[in-house]
Order: C-alpha cells, then structure tokens, then sequence
C-alpha cells in the first residue's frame, strides 16, 4: 500500500511549514498535516524499502516499509499506527520513538514494528 495522494500530490513544503508550527507551540492546519504526512511517509517508504511492516497514518496514507517477509493478504503480522501529528512529531524529531509507544500515541504490533533506528527522517 502506497500514501494515498491528490492529483497534484503532496507538497514538500508542508514538512517545513508543518514544523515551523510545531516548533510555535502551534497545531499545523490540516492541509499542511495532511501533506506533512504523506511526504513523511513516502520518505520513510524509500529510507527503508520493503513490506514487512505496515505503517498507518489514518486518514493519511500508509506504507509498507522495512525489509522482511513479505505481506500479501489480512493483516500484516507488524503494523504501526499513530495520528498524523504524532507521526510528524515522530518523522522530525520532536519526540522519540520510545516515548511515542510509551504514551500510548503509537501503536506498535509485530517483532520488526519498530521504527526507532528509522526516525527521524527529518529536522
């Protein structure tokens, strides 16, 4: 499964301005979110190209990640999902992976659904 985007696709942009809000103490509109995240979500996608592990983003996009056993139907045995602000949080480092699953915010299920050598992809 690949991000899900309009036909203009998303804009790389948004990561910048996504975390300029963030770094205000601001939310990012929902627009930039929605492109944050899928550019996040591409970029992890060819940083660790595979499809052990799922990672959702609802309602986003996801992505098949990671090198492994290939996933083909159902549910995938390693899935990953958060909200999208938390994801971005998570892609640029204004939260570690560890606190993310701790609080509850990430979702983290199967042996290789683990993004922490991963993040970030971005500052």
């Amino acid at each position: 499964m690949t991000a899900r985007t309009r036909s203009r696709g998303p804009d790389p942009a948004a990561v910048a301005a996504a975390v300029a809000e963030l770094d205000a103490g601001a939310i990012p509109p929902a627009s930039v979110l929605r492109d944050a995240t899928r550019v996040l979500l591409n970029a992890l996608a060819e940083r660790a190209p595979g499809h052990a592990v799922e990672v959702r983003v609802p309602p986003y996009g996801a992505v098949q990640c990671i090198g492994g056993p290939r996933h083909t139907r159902g549910t995938p045995p390693n899935v990953i999902e958060t909200d999208p602000l938390t994801w971005v949080r998570l892609a640029t480092g204004r939260v570690v992976w560890a606190d993310a699953v701790a609080s509850g915010a990430v979702r983290a299920s199967g042996v290789r659904a683990d993004l922490s050598h991963e993040l970030p992809l971005a500052r």
